[in-house]
């Protein structure tokens, strides 16, 4: 028999039509904590919501029973597919069933497999024993945060203060939701199930006031039964040296707290590096520009120049033109996996003096006499023009 609520499963449990069976399940959990018995003593209404959503949630969790339901737009063990019976009609209530023959006691069908009544139990009590709020321990979820850091935290590594909200775990009932000792069920009497009838029929189905667990929990008022509350704290996280700008750094267990007992998601830190003035990262390499003389250029010297070691002495060799790149081995940024470091490439910016002063002018000609080579004698050669 077709499903007889005519709400929208997917309206009623408030998820897209196409919502993964995680995001069903999270909905259902929601509404059902809303709308459970329990914590609506007395309210018709909200046992009659609590009964629809179970139903919905019956359907839609289960794939063959969805893709019935997404094709007819209901659900039903029996979809007809040809003439039944006598029935002229066509409509769901006009098809005759034959029961004749089948066993409806509880020891099984004559053909030895599952009783009459056993089939209809399963049909009419939607998942069976343990369906309705009974929590399941699901691990928590992961957390993603963005972390701006400096470049020395990105190249030596480091300890960052991060403020964070997060679900943990609810510490007046340790993350199980519920106070006190359960109860047995008064409606099931701790057997789970309750009997239905229909006609001269009768079915076992699951107990709709303990959701077919037998027992009944006393929500913790806290968490409202969730098992969880939200938090901010301040929490210390380490930057790994090496670390790159667009990485992540994983902090384990700082994500969402997982419910009954469930280990905890990880928090994941997504970093951005703010850019040096003096230093530029290439992967594990680092480049920087250093000025020099025409002097030392042309003669020769010995320079310091800024690494993230300190201060280094690079020997600029002579004749040096400006663009010329000098490398200072394992003066990068280590590896974060192996720790093996970079190496540190210095551009070499040749600085030409000012003519403000006569001497100057003086010696620059006099260059020209006595070294009267053509930087741009080969030029127009290489260009081809």
């Amino acid at each position: 028999m077709p499903t007889t609520s005519k709400t929208d499963y997917y309206d009623l449990l408030g998820v897209q039509r196409k919502a993964t069976a995680k995001e069903i399940r999270a909905a259902f959990r929601k509404l059902a904590r809303k709308y459970h018995p329990d914590l609506n003593p007395g309210d018709k209404a909200s046992e009659d919501k609590f009964k629809q959503l179970q139903e919905a949630y019956d359907v839609l969790s289960d794939p063959k029973k969805r893709q019935m339901y997404d094709q007819y737009g209901f659900y039903s063990e029996n979809v007809p597919t040809g003439d039944y019976g006598t029935s002229t009609g066509g409509g769901d209530h006009d098809v005759n069933f034959d029961f004749n023959g089948f066993d409806f006691s509880s020891s099984g069908a004559a053909g030895g497999g599952a009783s009459f009544r056993d089939l209809f139990s399963q049909f009419f009590g939607g998942r069976g024993r343990g369906a309705g709020i009974e929590e399941e321990a699901e691990p928590g979820s992961a957390l993603e945060y963005k972390l701006e850091i400096e470049c020395w935290d990105e190249v030596r590594g480091g300890v960052k203060k991060l403020q964070l909200t997060r679900m943990d775990t609810c510490e007046t009932c340790h993350g199980t939701g519920a106070v006190g000792s359960p109860q047995t069920c008064p409606t099931c009497n701790g057997s789970g199930t309750i009997q239905q009838t229909a006609g001269k029929m009768r079915f076992n189905v699951p107990c709709t006031r303990c959701g077919g667990t037998g027992k009944l929990r006393t929500a913790c008022k806290t968490c409202g039964g969730e098992g969880r509350v939200r938090r901010t704290e301040t929490i210390d996280v380490r930057i790994p040296a090496g670390v790159t700008s667009g990485g992540r750094v994983r902090v384990p267990g700082k994500g969402n707290a997982g419910t009954m007992g469930a280990s905890a998601g990880d928090l994941y830190l997504l970093v951005e590096v703010r850019p040096h003035p003096f230093f530029e990262r290439r992967g594990n390499d680092l480049y920087s520009k250093v000025p020099v003389t025409v002097s030392e250029a042309t003669l020769g010297a010995k320079v310091e120049v800024p690494t993230i070691d300190g201060r280094s002495i690079v020997r600029i060799p002579p004749g040096t033109n400006s663009g010329r790149t000098l490398r200072l081995r394992e003066k990068g940024v280590p590896n974060a996996r192996t720790g093996t470091r970079g190496d540190q490439y210095v551009e070499i910016q040749v600085v030409v003096p000012q003519p403000t002063d006569e001497r100057v002018r003086n010696i620059m000609k006099e260059l020209e006499t006595v070294a009267p080579d053509d930087p741009r004698k080969d030029l127009f050669a290489k260009a081809g023009v």
